[in-house]
């Protein structure tokens, strides 16, 4: 069987499986997915080469290194050794969020600009990859169609959790719904919310009893039916967000909808330094009882960068 032209490697964690594959439907590439299951001592060094790496990640992997792929697309510090085996071994190697150690280890390395990360192979970009696109938003629609018949103006909120860099706790929720309910007394309109995976289960709860009645819609795991998250995004009026995820705000900015961040000046370090980035381009406004729209032009990095990885290594668009 011939070795397919692009492998993605992660640990399986869900926020590095969606920018790897991202970038891989980007390039118009078939790929071939790697869940890697790093093993003592080279899962705590990595991405580190230390003798013996090419047993890190059991012996399929280690086998699969005598047929590399052209290209191999790692996210995450596991999946970074990954791709400096594969490449010491002809593959070229495109390496997703800051490795920790020099870039020159890989072809490119692809880091947002809020890290900081600067090398003459250093490709930044605003906040995260994802596969939110025209084309994607066109079949979240036909996937949800009975989103669309929701009454407007349709409220998508998004909800996260607490992280190192955010608060985000009952008391921040109250003053969410507070906000989204003077909006809906003024307009009318619909409440389309979701929880993520970091989501605590008070927050979680507190979500589903305020939004359990019609017209509004909630979903908060699997006993409420598939996950209509691409739908939310594709329908929504407007987005309001929490301030704790860079990759949901990426994906929520992504569309044509204008969003709104609770508290964004309370968020701390390098996330502090994106959503000052979103601010400045107009993309994002902090969450206020107006809700006023205002006028957006979707922030789409995915292609971009995916357009400077073919020109930079050649590679794109293959059968």
């Amino acid at each position: 069987m011939t070795p397919a032209h692009l492998w993605t490697l992660t640990d399986g964690h869900a926020g590095n499986v969606r920018q790897a594959d991202a970038l891989a439907r980007a390039l118009g590439m078939p790929a071939q997915a790697w869940t890697l299951q790093p093993r003592a001592p080279w899962k705590a060094l990595a991405p580190r080469r230390l003798p013996g790496a090419a047993r890190a990640f059991g012996p399929g992997f280690a086998q699969a290194l005598a047929a590399p792929p052209r290209l191999a697309i790692g996210c995450g510090r596991q999946a970074a050794l990954a791709t400096r085996l594969l490449r010491a071994r002809g593959a070229q190697a495109v390496q997703i969020l800051d490795p920790r150690l020099a870039p020159k280890h890989w072809d490119l390395v692809i880091a947002p600009a809020h890290d900081g990360l600067r090398a003459a192979n250093v490709l930044t970009l605003l906040g995260s990859l994802h596969p939110v696109d025209a084309v994607w938003l066109a079949q979240a629609r036909a996937a949800f169609p009975a989103l669309g018949a929701l009454p407007g103006p349709r409220t998508a909120l998004l909800i996260g959790g607490p992280s190192a860099h955010a608060r985000l706790d009952l008391d921040d929720l109250a003053t969410i719904f507070a906000t989204l309910d003077a909006a809906l007394h003024a307009h009318g309109g619909t409440v389309m919310a979701t929880v993520s995976r970091r989501t605590p289960p008070a927050l979680v709860e507190a979500v589903r009893r305020r939004y359990a009645g019609a017209p509004h819609r909630v979903w908060t795991g699997a006993q409420d039916g598939p996950n209509p998250y691409a739908g939310l995004l594709a329908f929504a009026d407007r987005i309001v967000c929490t301030a704790d995820s860079v990759n949901m705000l990426s994906e929520a900015c992504a569309t044509s909808a204008p969003v709104f961040v609770h508290a964004p000046q309370r968020v701390a370090g390098r996330p502090a330094r994106f959503l000052a980035a979103l601010e400045a381009r107009g993309r994002i406004a902090a969450l206020d009882e107006g809700l006023a729209p205002f006028p957006v032009t979707p922030l789409r990095e995915t292609a971009r960068i995916a357009a400077l990885v073919r020109e930079r290594l050649g590679v794109g668009n293959e059968a």
